[in-house]
């Protein structure tokens, strides 16, 4: 039984670091997963906090994975986990049976999983979590207290300071579709030898006073008049295609009007730059340091345009700035495009050529 746990621990805890270091690297995509449920929980109050909870429980899972592998306080983290484990699931079962959002995000964008699949990880990982949790008696500390302590210190400050980098500049590992090397044209076409969704219509109808529904593509041999349609067609959705674009709605319009100007942009000849700002500083003397100034003074003497992308139309009115260079963007694309904010991309045409914050946008044109 011993060896058993020892196995289980070993699972557990690896898989619940990883877990974490993934999304470490992109704490932003979780905080906008969990603005997903809120928003079908309609607990939308609790978006402020989404940022920070999303920081805190990559901290914890790194930290109780490491934990339960080295056996330190094997009562308290077979508990933590157990109380995890079971919020994920019901997590990945309401994502699975509801239907309500596409996926729970598990494991961040580097490493996409079906609802099926993350549940299914969920229910397997209950199980490995509940015989540590009944057996937590038998885990033997693999180091003293002292050391123990060091090591969880030290992920906690690993972990926390992963986070702050990638908040501060961009993700260690890029894995969005607006990605450098990326074409954002050929991201917005569906994959090559994609699916759509295949869908069984049906119709209702009443004979002799019964209801009958009968598919659009078999109806019985003996209809006739004596079938009344009644009731509007139903679609059932049979197979789910892959036909999703990983971009969409990437639509550029300019700030006087909503003339649709992207592959305008998009197609241009020679280089330019794209500055995509999420919202802008309240104080418009903030405006210099937070645009970062030397970094579009170079760009300028370097003779290539550039522009403002955002969402936050308002926002930018409260600055002094050429808008003839300021676009339009959805806000849920942007804050695809720029989880920094704001986020400098380098363009050739349609395709990335290099992508900063803004805190490092000196280096674009290096």
């Amino acid at each position: 039984m011993k060896i058993i746990v020892t196995i289980c621990r070993w699972l557990v805890g690896l898989l619940f670091i990883f877990s974490g270091l993934i999304k470490a690297n992109d704490p932003h995509g979780l905080s906008y997963k969990m603005r997903e449920f809120f928003e079908a929980w309609h607990t939308e109050f609790l978006n402020s906090i989404s940022l920070s909870s999303s920081i805190a429980m990559n901290i914890v899972e790194v930290v109780a994975g490491i934990a339960i592998i080295i056996g330190w306080r094997s009562k308290f983290f077979s508990w933590l986990l157990l109380l995890l484990i079971a919020f994920f699931t019901f997590l990945t079962s309401y994502v699975l049976f509801s239907g309500k959002i596409a996926a729970c995000g598990c494991f961040g964008d580097c490493v996409p999983l079906t609802p099926q699949q993350t549940f299914t990880k969920d229910v397997v990982l209950l199980i490995l979590i509940l015989i540590i949790f009944f057996s937590y008696k038998k885990i033997q500390p693999l180091f003293s207290a002292k050391i123990s302590f060091v090591m969880i210190a030290i992920s906690f400050a690993t972990v926390a300071g992963m986070q702050w980098y990638a908040l501060n500049h961009l993700p260690f590992k890029d894995c969005l579709p607006f990605k450098k090397g990326n074409n954002i044209l050929e991201q917005m076409k569906p994959p090559v030898g994609a699916v759509s969704d295949s869908f069984a219509i049906f119709y209702t109808y009443k004979k002799n006073g019964q209801t009958i529904k009968i598919n659009a593509e078999k109806f019985p041999d003996d209809f006739d008049s004596t079938y009344v349609q009644v009731g509007e067609e139903e679609k059932t959705l049979i197979r789910k295609g892959n036909n999703t674009p990983k971009i969409s709605d990437f639509t550029l319009k300019t700030l006087d009007s909503s003339n649709n100007i992207t592959d305008q942009i998009l197609n241009q000849q020679g280089k330019y730059v794209l500055i995509f700002v999420k919202e802008f500083p309240a104080n418009p003397r903030a405006f210099d340091s937070f645009i970062n100034m030397t970094a579009l003074n170079k760009i300028s003497d370097a003779k290539i345009p550039y522009y403002l992308v955002t969402s936050d139309v308002e926002g930018v009115k409260a600055f002094t700035f050429d808008y003839s260079r300021v676009l339009k963007l959805d806000g849920t694309v942007l804050k695809t495009a720029a989880r920094a904010n704001p986020t400098y991309f380098l363009m050739q045409g349609a395709t990335i050529v290099n992508k900063f914050a803004a805190v490092d946008a000196d280096k674009l044109l290096n």
